[in-house]
């Protein structure tokens, strides 16, 4: 349900390969930067939450302890650090939103990151398999690929090839992401790219080619969460109309896979606790870790009934300039995905829309901006609905 955090202030780096040698490093270019944008100093701060994956990406560990090595202010400051897979970013913000809203502290200060290109690829294959259920996924060819891989092949079965859908649903975000000053992949490659099978646009895990799949990236993200009070004396204020976290079953082989029903149940209730419809949302930034991921997620938010997601990519109702605008930003096809940076990185394009900050990524008349994060295939899902109002 809506309570009184605000969004007050946020920083984000470039997503890429960067020459920050560890999340260390990363979050201190976030962390300062966020206080600062929000006008709120570090002796304000009245909790620090933290999303990183990790799962072996870095030998040191118990990161909420790493943002105080950059402001010795907040030394003294409780630190938590949350993962929940992919959504580790939006399990940070929402216990920042927890904390805040019980009346436990004023100020919460979120950072979200990762560093992944310093990782072996074979290593990150198995590293990101650990978001799936080890006992009966493991073995699947082609790492966390290979279970969306899989997924699209159900969803294929079922309701057709859909492939050349999903060379559009990567070709729109790549378009979106050359407007993206912080996106890892500012290139349009086209539709016919995306579409084709080719040296340069291989199969990773059948049917899904590169152009299909997101990037492995470094980055942080970082967002400021005061509570109303606090938030009037300050620049900027934006609400969650809503949000919601709903969880389904880790082993794909106790639900159906190509249905993603947390997602659905999350955006459902969402919508009902804001009193709003999809209709009234102006944009959504949406997880498309794979382009099948997105064009699912059409379905679960209620843009299409199941297996009619393709219409959608067709008509043109996702577009820049069509009826809801799905990742503006690029998505973290284009924009990168660095795993426990992207939740917190997807709510801060989101707060940039509402504000009318977002530049080239901007969506004329942008008031209510949706944003989904999800963990896993599915598994653990967040929605939130975000309004400016000061």
């Amino acid at each position: 349900m809506a309570g009184n955090g605000r969004i007050v202030g946020w920083a984000h780096t470039v997503f890429g390969k960067a020459e920050a040698p560890d999340t260390e490093a990363l979050m201190a270019q976030v962390a300062g930067a966020a206080l600062d944008h929000a006008g709120v100093p570090a002796e304000s701060v009245d909790g620090i939450y933290v999303g990183v994956m990790n799962n072996g990406f870095s030998k040191q560990d118990f990161q909420a302890s790493l943002v105080a090595l950059s402001d010795e202010r907040l030394a003294h400051v409780p630190a938590t650090r949350l993962e929940n897979a992919c959504a580790t970013g939006s399990a940070a913000l929402y216990a920042a939103l927890d904390f805040v809203e019980s009346g436990r502290g004023r100020v919460a200060l979120v950072v979200g990151a990762e560093k992944m290109t310093a990782t072996p690829g074979t290593k990150i294959g198995d590293i990101l398999l650990g978001a799936s259920y080890h006992k009966e996924e493991a073995d699947i060819e082609g790492g966390f690929a290979g279970i969306f891989g899989r997924i699209t092949q159900g969803y294929f079965q079922r309701y057709g090839d859909r492939s050349e859908e999903l060379a559009r649903i990567a070709a729109k975000n790549h378009s979106n992401g050359m407007a993206n000053p912080y996106a890892h992949m500012r290139k349009d490659f086209g539709f016919e790219f995306c579409n084709a099978v080719s040296e340069k646009n291989p199969y990773v895990a059948a049917p899904l080619r590169r152009t299909d799949c997101s990037l492995v990236s470094d980055g942080a993200a970082a967002l400021v969460i005061a509570d109303a009070e606090t938030a009037e004396t300050l620049e900027r204020a934006i609400a969650f109309r809503a949000r919601r976290h709903v969880n389904d079953m880790l082993p794909l082989s106790r639900r159906d896979p190509t249905a993603f029903e947390g997602a659905r149940r999350a955006w459902r209730g969402a919508l009902e606790d804001a009193g709003l419809t999809l209709s009234d949302l102006s944009l959504v930034e949406t997880h498309d870790c794979f382009t099948i991921a997105e064009m699912i997620e059409y379905e679960a938010m209620g843009l299409a009934e199941p297996g009619q997601g393709y219409r959608v990519v067709r008509d043109g109702t996702t577009a820049k300039g069509g009826r809801l605008p799905v990742n503006p930003s690029g998505g973290l096809k284009a924009k990168g995905h660095p795993i426990g940076a992207t939740g917190v990185s997807m709510h801060v394009m989101a707060a940039l829309q509402v504000m009318g900050e977002a530049e080239g990524m901007q969506i004329p008349g942008t008031d209510l901006a949706g944003v989904f994060n999800m963990g896993g295939a599915a598994v653990a899902n967040y929605v939130s609905i975000l309004e400016r109002v000061k």
